[in-house]
């Protein structure tokens, strides 16, 4: 068998040249990349964080924000929300160069290797707490490494800082601790590890304390409202392939098994295979709970990443590797290239399609609207791209009955738009309401003018039980608390001349079904002040036919199609 150069068959590398070459390259795609591409729909929220800084958001914690926050501050562009994400890309990948010097890695090894894994490519430009994340994530390798030499007080203060820092950026940053941990149980008889506990939990106080002051939303969110209650066996079967994928599209399948056959001869290398091995079975066996998306396993790829390299260090490597590793990497970079250039077919792919058309989208809505405020009903991405090309904040997403909550629900928008004259944008017509349609690129949109907007985005209806079994037919009593959380007065009741609103309960089923149901007359004469709190008793009748369904209730005034005002009860009529 023939083999290559990629074997360690040279004295170790000295320079690092060949590396610096190559990361001036990956920096330079990932510059041209972010100074072409449109905002994405999610870079766009993210922005709208940077814009109410905060110790935390509901969907995630607060260092997406301060990366967007830094780089937009010196470039009002896309280049300038994607600043720091193309720095903290290239000094990631730099300091897994660093930690791999030990082992005598071959530089073009290194190269072909991290060059040809696409999930690095797609964090080299987009920013999205992914991008913090893998930063913090070689940054805590790269300290740990040298922790595990010297118990240095210095050096668990720094680990301390960016454990913090992972935690900030996403909240599985936690199993890299906890796996690390897994892979050194001598550490707990440092008293210096101890120090990096309680120094870490401190600096998170300020997030944790947020969760409390509102309710422990994100919480709710991830363990809760994104679980599927019924299994799909594609979460499952997919989730390998997709990992097959995020490794390389062709290099992923012998990166795997160069880098779990590897053979381990220190606690660095061993921490480095718990946590690649740990990380991706967690997520594996999350998967029967719910959707994985293929990016959350990020983290697990810079500990794979050093082990295949170690790996190649210590045994030959096949020739044809070094040949389908450049061919690899060549389609990646294509696939990039065409994105930049907008070559037709990509632009109509998936998530690619929103880099595409909504900056001229956003201008030709605020032509319509002017200085007014904007409501959207198609969830947070178009409201926050309309935000971002008019620098504004007046683009409110109305989070409705069919989607779920997001961070718009706690920003002070809907506070301000109560009662006052804004423009509804949505993507099908609303018969005998949406009068003048906008015309684009990116599709159609059917507008109108909403007089007097009511809206109670922000009111919450504690429920008794989060699962309910009940016979077909069942009268079922939910005995709700909820409270007023607006700064100013609160009136369910339905006088003349403002749009009427109607408290429902809505069933969802898993075939498409839905049951509405009104709440009785006694609600509307309830009137609350700014933080008073108050019960009502909602009597629901249980589907006729048996099944799983959703069960969630809303307020809903004209023309909107009713906010989530609850969490979900999983009901099962029996």
């Amino acid at each position: 068998m023939q083999h290559n150069s990629l074997n360690n068959t040279q004295p170790p590398v000295k320079y690092n040249r060949p590396v610096i070459y190559f990361l001036l390259l990956w920096t330079a795609l990932n510059v041209l990349q972010a100074c072409t591409l449109e905002i994405h729909a999610d870079e766009a929220y993210y922005w709208m964080y940077s814009r109410f800084l905060d110790w935390g958001y509901y969907d995630h914690p607060p260092m997406v924000a301060l990366f967007i926050k830094a780089g937009y501050s010196l470039m009002h562009s896309e280049f300038g929300v994607r600043l720091f994400t193309v720095l903290s890309s290239t000094i990631s990948l730099y300091l897994i160069w660093l930690m791999l010097k030990k082992y005598s890695i071959n530089a073009r090894a290194f190269i072909l290797v991290m060059a040809g894994i696409f999930v690095f490519h797609i964090y080299g430009f987009t920013t999205t707490p992914d991008s913090p994340l893998l930063l913090f994530t070689a940054l805590f390798f790269y300290v740990y490494q040298r922790y595990i030499e010297k118990d240095s007080w210095t050096l668990a203060l720094i680990l301390s800082v960016i454990i913090a820092g992972l935690l900030y950026s996403k909240y599985h940053g936690v199993l890299l601790v906890v796996f690390t941990l897994l892979s050194n149980i001598k550490l707990l008889k440092r008293g210096s590890f101890w120090g990096i506990v309680l120094l870490a939990v401190g600096l998170y106080v300020p997030h944790i304390l947020w969760q409390v002051n509102h309710d422990y939303p994100s919480l709710k969110y991830h363990l809760s409202e994104r679980s599927a209650e019924t299994y799909n066996f594609s979460y499952s079967y997919l989730y390998p392939i997709g990992q097959l994928a995020m490794a390389g599209p062709l290099i992923g399948w012998f990166l795997f098994y160069k880098g779990f056959t590897v053979r381990i001869k220190d606690a660095f290398m061993r921490a480095l295979m718990i946590n690649s091995v740990g990380i991706l079975l967690f997520f594996f066996f999350t998967s029967f709970k719910g959707e994985v998306q293929l990016h959350w396993t990020l983290i697990a790829y810079v500990p794979l990443s050093m082990l295949v390299l170690i790996g190649f260090a210590q045994s030959r490597v096949p020739a044809w590797f070094n040949k389908l590793a450049i061919a690899n990497m060549a389609l990646i970079v294509l696939l990039r290239l065409c994105i930049i250039i907008g070559f037709p077919p990509l632009v109509e792919v998936g998530a690619i399609k929103s880099f595409f058309g909504f900056r001229d989208w956003a201008k030709a809505v605020h032509a319509k609207a002017g200085d007014n405020y904007v409501i959207f009903s198609e969830g947070f991405q178009n409201p926050s791209k309309y935000n971002f090309y008019n620098n504004t904040v007046k683009g409110l997403n109305y989070d409705t009955r069919y989607y779920r909550r997001t961070q718009y629900d706690i920003w002070p928008i809907d506070d301000s738009i109560q009662h006052k004259r804004a423009y509804l944008v949505v993507e099908d017509p609303i018969p005998g309401t949406t009068t003048d349609t906008i015309k684009t690129s990116v599709g159609n949109w059917y507008t109108c003018w909403v007089n007097n907007v009511r809206t109670y985005q922000k009111i919450d209806f504690e429920l008794p039980a989060y699962k309910i079994t009940a016979s077909p037919g069942e009268k079922v009593t939910l005995n709700l608390s909820f409270k007023n959380t607006y700064s100013f007065p609160v009136d369910f009741g339905n006088a003349p001349g403002q749009s009427p609103v109607y408290f429902e309960a809505c069933f969802f089923g898993d075939d498409g079904f839905q049951n509405v149901q009104k709440a009785d007359d006694s609600f509307y004469h309830i009137t609350l002040q700014p933080g008073q709190n108050a019960h009502y008793n909602f009597a629901v009748t249980a589907p006729a036919k048996k099944g799983r369904y959703e069960l969630i209730l809303s307020l809903r005034t004209q023309p909107f199609e009713g906010g989530r005002n609850s969490g979900a009860i999983n009901f099962t009529v029996k």
